[in-house]
């Protein structure tokens, strides 16, 4: 997962992007950068490995002038976690610089640069997005337009773009629209993000969001709607409003914080805990969850669990050693509220179950009595090919057990998870229109360089 950030049309624009990407870091936190471009058309760069807080300054800022900037947060998906592969990406292009930042995954990005390559491509990183900046190059089009669209039809899988040429900025969504990507007004200027917290942050009023298949230039101030790309049946990813997102954004039209609240209330429905004496939140993604399982069933809503914000998030750290140890620094309990009780916890989802069972190790020790589990979304049974690091079947525990092992692994009295169709019904609107493949195994794409077996799903195309 990545968070993307662009402004143009302001002359700050450096430093808006920065506050953009600080609203987006729990988006992605291995590496950030920005790049700005300045009034003669140059590009002026700041890409590193860490935080957006660590990687910029007051004095970095003003290295990086001009009106158009575009940035970006990254954590790996496709690709290894090191410098070469921190965005935006920059390239010489015979229109002009050439700027890119994407959000998303190709599923078809080894098959692309393998063909790439044998054409003469030399690659600089291993990152999937520079297989696009290798299309558009290869182009027989005359115009860039036609160049994008020629690479674009060739991209297979997620990918929601802010892309500069020259000083004409693009915004782009694949045509199933995995990623969000929302516009809104700053003054005279332009701001595009992931989330709407991003538009806050800044003072910018919210547009519109950039639906699937949907592409614009921002060009002398202007927003130019460019013709639809070829339509396919959309696919927003529902795990962005059970997990990625922020619950202050509104993502996909839905106010995140109203969708976890509802995935908790029918969480309470499907699996009530009778005889249970309060309810509490893994903190931070899963809180409104735990608030509307407590609503709805009538416990007590209690903080057991207090989280460690210098600590990052565990799920999206690509280094399993390294997430282990954080989660033992990231988490304390509140002895006064679990000692003696019967509690109810409520998490958001169980990936590899490793964050889970040190977390139950550690309530068992504050002395609870019953520890009831509930989970806000359906087992995770297939990895996410569109963005998120769940790159095998072996890692996720709920592909190699069942609902019963999983408790027994867990040691707790029980353990609910919320259906599909629950899970569905709590993100609105028509539930079609998303991409729940890591649940159910619906595929909405080829699922690249495997050989099916009995865990493993149907290509869906």
């Amino acid at each position: 997962m990545c968070g993307i950030f662009g402004v143009t049309g302001l002359q700050n624009a450096a430093e808006l992007t920065y506050l953009g990407l600080y609203s987006l870091q729990h988006r992605g936190q291995e590496s950030a950068g920005i790049v700005s471009i300045d009034e003669a058309g140059a590009t002026h760069a700041r890409r590193e490995m860490g935080l957006v807080s660590e990687i910029f300054s007051p004095d970095t800022l003003r290295d990086l002038p001009g009106s158009l900037a575009i940035g970006h947060t990254r954590y790996s998906t496709a690709g290894s976690s090191v410098l070469a592969n921190a965005q935006p990406a920059v390239v010489n292009y015979h229109a002009g610089p050439l700027v890119l930042a994407h959000n998303g995954n190709l599923t078809n990005a080894r098959e692309l640069r393998d063909d790439l390559v044998r054409k003469g491509s030399i690659f600089q990183s291993t990152s999937d997005s520079e297989a696009l900046i290798h299309l558009i190059a290869r182009s027989d089009a005359r115009n860039v337009e036609d160049q994008l669209l020629d690479a674009l039809e060739r991209a297979e899988g997620a990918y929601t773009l802010l892309l500069s040429v020259g000083k004409t900025l693009y915004a782009i969504v694949d045509p199933r629209g995995f990623r969000p990507l929302v516009m809104g007004k700053l003054g005279d200027g332009w701001v595009l993000g992931s989330e709407t917290c991003a538009l806050d942050i800044v003072g910018a009023t919210l547009v519109r969001e950039i639906q699937p298949g949907q592409w614009l230039k921002i060009e002398d101030g202007e927003v130019i709607d460019l013709p639809d790309l070829a339509p396919k049946r959309h696919r927003r990813c529902v795990f962005e409003l059970i997990y990625f997102s922020r619950p202050d954004s509104i993502v996909f039209g839905e106010s995140v914080d109203r969708v976890r609240r509802e995935l908790g209330r029918q969480l309470a429905r499907e699996h009530p805990a009778p005889g249970a004496d309060c309810v509490f939140s893994v903190p931070d993604s899963s809180n409104a969850m735990a608030l509307g399982f407590a609503e709805e069933s009538g416990l007590p809503l209690e903080h057991g669990l207090i989280r460690n914000h210098y600590v990052g998030r565990t799920f999206i750290d690509p280094g399993q050693t390294d997430r282990m140890a954080k989660v033992r620094i990231k988490f304390n309990t509140v002895r006064h509220v679990i000692e003696g009780q019967k509690v109810v916890v409520v998490d958001d989802s169980i990936v590899r179950g490793t964050t889970s069972k040190l977390l139950i190790q550690m309530i068992r020790q504050a002395g609870a009595r019953e520890v009831h589990m509930r989970i806000a979304s359906p087992p995770i049974t297939g990895p996410c090919l569109y963005g998120i690091d769940t790159p095998t079947w072996d890692e996720l525990i709920a592909a190699n057990q069942s609902v019963d092992e999983i408790r027994d692994h867990l040691t707790v009295d029980s353990l609910g998870y919320l259906s599909l169709e629950g899970t569905l019904e709590a993100a609105g609107g028509d539930p079609a229109r998303f991409c729940h493949a890591c649940f159910s195994g619906d595929y909405p794409t080829p699922v690249p360089g495997r050989s099916r077996s009995s865990k493993e799903p149907a290509l869906i195309d």
